[in-house]
C-alpha cells in the first residue's frame, strides 16, 4: 500500500524537524518546506494527501500559500496558528483550510486533526451512490464529488463538500449546529461554532448567486442552517 503523503511548511527548523519525525513514525512520506514560495513549489511537483502549513512564513505567509492553492486544489490543509489568536484561526479558515492547531500543540493533537481530515475525504470518496441531489440550479453528484450551480462546477474543499451534501440530505429541515459540528468535523467539536460560520460562508461564496441573500442556505438564528427546498426549474 502506498503511504500518504504530507508537505509539512513552517520556518522554524525545530518545529519542523518535530512534526516531520512524528509523521514519519506514524507512516506517512513527507516532504518539507521553510518558505511560502518553496511550499507552492513543492505543492506543484508533489502528489500530496494532505498539507500542514504554518500561517507565519517568510517570502509568501501561509494564507495567501492556502489560497492559492485552493484556486487548483482541495487538498485538506491544516494551518499553525499563533497561541490562541482566535483571529488567525478564522483567517485560515476563510483562506479555505478545512482545520489548525495553535502552538505549542501535542503530537496527539496535530495527529488527530491529520486523520480527522482525511477521514472526512474517506468517507466523501467511499459513497458509492450514482445518485444526484438537485435543488433549483445547484447540482450535487455524489459519485463524482462535485457540485455544479446554473452549470458551473463550484470547486469544494472535502469539508465543504460534506456539509453541503449533509444538508442537502435533510432538505427543507433545520439542522441544529450541534449535530452539523458532529456530523462533519467530530464530536471533539461539538462547540467550535466558529468552524461551522466560516465553512457556511464560504459555502455561500460559492453556490449563492448573492450571498448576502442566500437562495439555498438559510440561517435559522440561534438554532441552525437549513437548505430550502427549492424547486427545479
Amino acid at each position: 500500500m502506498n503511504k500518504l503523503v504530507a508537505l509539512v511548511v513552517d520556518d522554524e527548523s525545530n518545529i519542523l524537524r518535530f512534526i516531520r519525525a512524528n509523521l514519519r513514525a506514524s507512516g506517512y512520506e513527507v516532504v518539507s518546506a521553510m518558505t511560502g514560495l518553496e511550499a507552492l513549489s513543492k505543492f506543484e511537483t508533489s502528489k500530496l494527501d494532505v498539507i500542514i502549513l504554518d500561517i507565519m512564513l517568510p517570502e509568501l505567509d501561509g494564507l495567501e500559500v492556502c489560497r492559492r492553492i485552493r484556486k487548483k486544489s482541495d487538498v485538506p490543509i491544516i494551518m499553525i496558528t499563533a497561541k490562541g489568536d482566535m483571529q488567525d484561526a478564522v483567517e485560515g479558515l476563510n483562506a479555505g483550510a478545512d482545520d489548525y492547531v495553535s502552538k505549542p500543540f501535542a503530537v496527539e493533537e496535530l495527529l488527530a486533526r491529520v486523520n480527522a481530515v482525511l477521514r472526512r475525504v474517506k468517507n466523501n470518496l467511499s459513497q458509492n451512490s450514482s445518485d444526484r441531489i438537485k435543488l433549483g440550479s445547484l447540482l450535487i453528484d455524489l459519485a463524482q464529488r462535485q457540485v455544479s450551480v446554473d452549470g458551473h462546477v463550484a470547486h469544494l474543499t472535502p469539508t465543504e463538500f460534506k456539509l453541503l451534501t449533509y444538508l442537502a440530505n435533510n432538505a427543507g429541515k433545520v439542522v441544529h449546529h450541534d449535530e452539523l459540528l458532529e456530523e462533519i468535523w467530530g464530536s471533539e467539536y461539538k462547540d467550535c461554532t466558529h468552524y461551522l460560520r466560516v465553512s457556511v460562508g464560504r459555502l455561500r461564496q460559492k453556490i449563492e448567486r448573492d450571498a448576502g441573500n442566500p437562495e439555498y442556505i438559510v440561517t435559522c438564528s440561534g438554532v441552525g442552517y437549513m437548505i430550502k427546498n427549492v424547486k427545479c426549474s
